[in-house]
């Protein structure tokens, strides 16, 4: 069983941006439960279906698993919902590796940083660029995304 480990925190100020790699990552979910969510998901020239617990939290278990582009544009048009669509710009800090997540459409203006852990009690710095810690916060699951957008966020 894969198990991912990540903090996820809003990105306030764009000293990220220096020397980040960029992909662009469109992503819909085929199905939404109580007590997992299967998600589709082309990153670049390559695909991915992906089940993950709902759970909240740090930690949660995740199975990724490569398809055809082909077949995940089909599975993108079967999606609950309009896919999701952002610029994934990856950044290495302190010898860790960040995603920040640049959100389109929908969910446009929201940006939110990612670090993935080997463990949950796993020590890291936090670069400047890294504000409010919103791990635990629903609202900013790619799968809350899709069903309530940014965009229609009361602010």
């Amino acid at each position: 069983m894969g198990i991912e480990i990540e903090r996820k925190f809003l990105v306030a100020g764009a000293g990220w941006r220096e020397g980040a790699r960029r992909e662009e990552i469109r992503q819909g979910y085929l199905a939404y439960g109580d007590r997992c969510v299967v998600r589709v998901r082309t990153k670049g020239e390559h695909a991915f279906l992906t089940v993950k617990a709902s759970n909240r939290g740090v930690a949660r278990a995740e199975f990724e698993y490569e398809v055809p582009v082909a077949d995940a544009l089909a599975l993108l048009a079967l999606a609950q919902k309009p896919p999701i669509e952002k610029t994934r710009h990856v950044v290495t800090v302190h010898g860790k590796v960040w995603e920040v997540d640049e959100f389109h459409g929908a969910n446009a203006g929201l940006v939110v940083a990612e670090i993935e852990l080997t463990r949950a009690d796993e020590a890291f710095v936090k670069p400047a660029w890294a504000g409010a810690e919103v791990t635990d916060d629903a609202r900013y699951a790619n799968a809350n995304l899709a069903e309530h957008p940014y965009g229609s966020w009361t602010k």
